[in-house]
């Protein structure tokens, strides 16, 4: 049964392969990517751009922020700032598909990283673990599945933004709650509760002392040193701590972190 099966996956299209592989993402990002133009065209950006930034960037928490940014004026360089400790995490992302990439020319590379996300960097990485014929070609081409997606579906919401009126206090809310719930999603531990909080303080004490929004950059470079010692002190002098644990896991019931 299950070498049929392999066999039929085999005599299929080598488009349809890499579409299987990554439907759950592309159909995830049609709704997203809408929103995501239609905010982008509130915030100034035509058609074109959004083109451009949709490949470029191809970030959705990236893209959110720099409408966010921008609704608001900031400074351009505050907005570059923020997208290069957003998009950090990219570095350690990438690092663990490594060595699934030997032998791969720099160009190859250079291409696969730039096309890399949070969503086909997850599909890439499971396909890399549970299936031995995934190849790195398969895996470049799975995310240029995803990034056709997301950006057909930037433009069409740049084209539904261009074609109805847009109040900017819509702007903000929308992006406010996106914001606000990705905060919530990431609440596993009481540590990261304590530092949420505090990053909340620190952005408004560095924005009044700056007055601009380069007081965001200062207080999230801050936050996160400060959450970076707090958890390594409390793992070393405090292992057993509470702050440590979850809040609950997916059955309902505490569990420490390191489990």
């Amino acid at each position: 049964m299950g070498k049929n099966i392999a066999k039929s996956r085999e005599q299929e299209p080598y488009w349809r392969r890499i579409l299987d592989a990554s439907l759950p993402v592309d159909l995830s990002y049609i709704p997203i990517g809408l929103a995501c133009g239609i905010l982008l065209n509130a915030s100034g950006f035509n058609v074109w751009t959004t083109l451009m930034v949709s490949v470029m960037v191809f970030s959705g928490g990236a893209q959110f922020l720099i409408a966010s940014l921008l609704a608001t004026s900031a400074p351009m360089y505050s907005v570059i700032l923020m997208m290069f400790f957003l998009e950090l995490r990219y570095a350690l992302l990438g690092s663990s598909l490594s060595k699934y990439l030997h032998g791969q020319s720099l160009g190859f590379t250079a291409l696969f990283a730039a096309s890399m996300n949070d969503e086909n960097y997850a599909l890439n990485y499971l396909k890399f673990s549970t299936d031995k014929k995934f190849t790195p070609k398969e895996a470049l081409h799975v995310e240029h599945m995803t990034l056709a997606f997301w950006t057909v579906s930037n433009i069409i919401g740049s084209l539904i933004g261009s074609a109805i009126h847009i109040d900017l206090t819509i702007v903000h809310f929308a992006l406010t709650a996106l914001f606000l719930y990705m905060i919530v999603v990431q609440l596993k531990n009481g540590l990261i509760i304590l530092i949420c909080i505090l990053s909340g303080f620190l952005a408004a004490y560095f924005m009044v002392l700056t007055k601009s929004t380069l007081g965001l950059v200062l207080s999230t470079l801050a936050a996160s040193f400060i959450g970076f010692m707090a958890e390594a002190s409390i793992r070393k002098y405090f292992p057993d701590s509470s702050l440590l644990r979850h809040i609950k896991n997916p059955a309902g019931s505490p569990e420490d972190v390191d489990e």
